[in-house]
């Protein structure tokens, strides 16, 4: 079995690398509006580059419509046409191109290449080019292609540091390396699986840069997670005297079951985005399907078979100054049992206290998410010291924060010319509007072009309301022949705001519906698996409430690297809901299991919680810890759209695995006694041999 894991990865990995794929960002979503027009854009101007990048020039002194400053500009183009790959180089000049003072100017350069394909190189080619403007003591910065794709591709530290993380976490947990090493290991092979098979499909799909970082941020997480529940469940029966090769055999089938049906959850909520209508979403759902199926088949196939060379030993290698976990006895004596079992019995004996309080603390948590907003990140929320963020600041400093998002108007049809200078001036007019460029006519078809400058940034509330009632607005005077759409990133960002706000409660709905049936197909109860579904909305709405209040309101936001307020990226939430919801159902699962058994081995309803909590809680926290630790580390990322998702995961999963699992679930299952097993039509399960709840 290990040699078939290390023959699958080397060779996915030399296949991944002869079909040399690319990773590639394609945003674009048939259907939209925006989608539509720029489509026809495309057709009607050809010639146009596949990308656009932006040269920022600012002058403190003297105007750069004249003299030297003037001079260097043209020098600057004038290079920046020689750059390969360089389509057309617009040069500077009023009115549009260079502010009102004179002291701001715009270099627009289109590329042949498409954005996925530019990086470090080509912007070290453009800082050459643009060395003029800096001989002249001009301040420069950078937008656009290429400078986005080169400052995405610096190195990233948060894999490496949430593995030593989960090193500590499991030192301190089970005082063993050798079984630090089995669930570690294993992810590791697991991770570097999924990722080799991404590689393979991102030569015939699209996989973006944004979809490996879930996968490798998911794939980690769950990877140890269901290590552990099979490894603690193996050194439990060990410990109980249990012959080798039955305790591994038994571990794999009852852990073994949970990881299966936990992993199966995940996979079908993060596939269900694919229902949304949004490839780029749906992709990044594939991608984390990957790097979930991957790592259940490593924990029942690759974690056996290292469990068996491990042997006798494993919890050889131990660490001096760490117990290692002691067996949980719920009849011992009040001063020698073990925390978990005092906790155990505390909470089911009196559920009441411990419903409540955690309610309070999911309710609060939860509260911010009335007041999320929707949108898109932008350059200005980019890491302070980078040139994008210096070049949206200087765009916005000369011009205003609107031409950091112009939007740009498509006219189609037979009237689209000769009504294109009508439209344009009715645009004009419009509130919220501070520039309209004039119109463009294409020579292939009935198709006309003019951009629209918003008064607002990208991001604003303001620009949002404009896109969404720019083409009705403007349609009238465009005639009842002719076709106006809002197209550009902004409006495409909009557009996928509204998708995502209208789908959401549906793909909720549904992948709740799912999760149900899984549970109650899996535990034959009705009410356990609506527990479920209620806990985990919950855990989901106190992440998305901490989100919130993290990135719109600004709470500990300097703290977490992000410079500035944000909106919600629209897609997030429906990422993390999908994530979160199967992630959840990890620990829902482990511990229902663990329940379910001592049912069906005859313990009476409160006790089998009772044995339950006790003998998951200490997995299920070193499993929770090291998530949260993965997640965390995503924070050090640059990308705030990955700070999100880290913070949100890793929000989700303390709540789940403290609040949720340790207090509300217990509770809630003590409360319900013999009804948590009760189906409708039968006297109730069968333990034992004999009947339950109909004696």
């Amino acid at each position: 079995m290990l040699g078939a894991w290390v023959i699958a990865l080397a060779g996915l990995t030399v296949l991944g690398s002869a079909l040399g794929g690319t990773p590639s960002d394609n945003l674009s979503v048939p259907g939209l509006p925006a989608a539509e027009g720029a489509a026809i854009l495309q057709r009607a101007f050809p010639g146009q580059g596949t990308s656009d990048g932006q040269v920022v020039v600012r002058s403190e002194g003297a105007p750069l419509t004249r003299g030297a400053g003037r001079a260097a500009l043209r020098a600057a183009a004038a290079d920046l046409r020689r750059v390969p790959g360089v389509a057309s180089v617009t040069v500077p000049g009023p009115p549009g191109t260079v502010s009102a003072d004179g002291r701001t100017a715009l270099i627009t350069v289109e590329w042949s290449t498409p954005p996925e394909d530019l990086g470090p190189t080509e912007l070290a080619q453009a800082r050459a080019a643009a060395r003029p403007l800096e001989a002249a003591g001009l301040t420069v910065a950078y937008a656009g292609s290429p400078a986005v794709e080169a400052e995405a591709s610096g190195t990233d530290w948060s894999a490496l540091v949430g593995i030593l993380a989960a090193v500590v976490i499991l030192l301190l947990a089970f005082g063993s390396v050798v079984t630090m090493a089995m669930p570690v290991v294993g992810a590791l092979v697991a991770v570097g699986t999924a990722l080799a098979v991404l590689t393979v499909l991102q030569a015939v799909t699209d996989v973006s840069d944004v979809a490996r970082t879930l996968a490798v941020m998911i794939g980690l997480g769950v990877s140890v997670d269901y290590a552990l529940f099979v490894v603690t469940r193996h050194a439990d029966q060990m410990a109980e005297g249990e012959d080798l090769t039955a305790s591994i055999a038994r571990a794999t089938a009852s852990a073994g079951r949970a990881v299966i049906v936990a992993g199966g959850t995940v996979a079908i909520a993060v596939l269900g985005l694919a229902a949304v209508g949004i490839p780029f979403v749906a992709r990044l759902g594939q991608a984390a399907a990957v790097a979930v199926v991957v790592a259940v088949l490593a924990a029942i196939t690759l974690l056996p078979a290292a469990l068996a060379i491990a042997g006798h030993g494993l919890g050889r290698w131990r660490l001096p100054f760490v117990s290692g976990p002691r067996p949980v006895d719920l009849d011992a004596p009040p001063g020698s049992m073990h925390g978990w079992a005092r906790w155990s019995l505390a909470v089911t004996r009196r559920p009441w206290p411990y419903l409540i309080a955690s309610l309070a603390v999911l309710v609060t948590l939860a509260l911010p998410v009335f007041w999320m907003q929707l949108g898109q990140v932008d350059a200005g929320s980019d890491p302070p010291g980078s040139t994008t963020r210096e070049a949206y600041a200087l765009i916005a400093t000369g011009f205003g924060p609107g031409f950091n998002g112009p939007v740009e108007v498509v006219l189609s049809g037979p009237e689209a010319k000769a009504r294109a200078e009508d439209v344009a001036q009715r645009a004009r007019d419009l509130a919220g509007v501070i520039e309209v460029s004039p119109p463009t006519v294409s020579p292939l078809e009935d198709v006309a072009l003019l951009t629209v400058i918003p008064a607002g940034a990208p991001s604003s509330a303001g620009t949002t309301e404009l896109v969404e009632r720019l083409a009705d607005r403007l349609k009238p005077v465009a005639g009842p022949g002719t076709a106006v759409y809002a197209t550009g990133l902004t409006a495409v960002g909009v557009d996928v705001s509204e998708r995502v706000a209208a789908r959401l409660p549906w793909f909720i709905a549904v992948i709740i519906l799912i999760s149900f049936v899984l549970l109650a197909f899996e535990f034959r109860s009705l009410l356990v698996p609506l527990q479920a579904a209620v806990m985990n909305l919950l855990s989901v709405a106190a992440a998305f409430g901490v989100v919130v209040a993290i990135f719109q309101w600004g709470v500990f936001r300097a703290q977490l690297g992000v410079p500035e307020a944000v909106a919600i990226e629209a897609w997030v939430p429906m990422i993390m809901f999908a994530i979160l919801f199967g992630l959840s159902m990890d620990y829902e699962v482990f511990l229902l299991s663990r329940v379910r058994e001592a049912w069906t081995d005859g313990q009476d309803p409160h006790r089998s919680v009772a044995i339950g909590l006790a003998t998951t809680a200490r997995v299920i926290s070193a499993a929770a810890l090291v998530m949260v630790s993965v997640f965390m580390a995503f924070v050090l990322t640059d990308n705030v759209i990955v700070k999100m998702l880290g913070i949100g995961l890793a929000t989700a999963v303390l709540v789940d695995a403290t609040v949720i699992r340790l207090m509300l679930a217990p509770a809630l299952l003590s409360r319900f006694g013999r009804w948590n097993w009760w189906l409708p039509g039968r006297a109730g399960r069968e333990r034992g041999g004999q009947a339950t709840i109909g004696q």
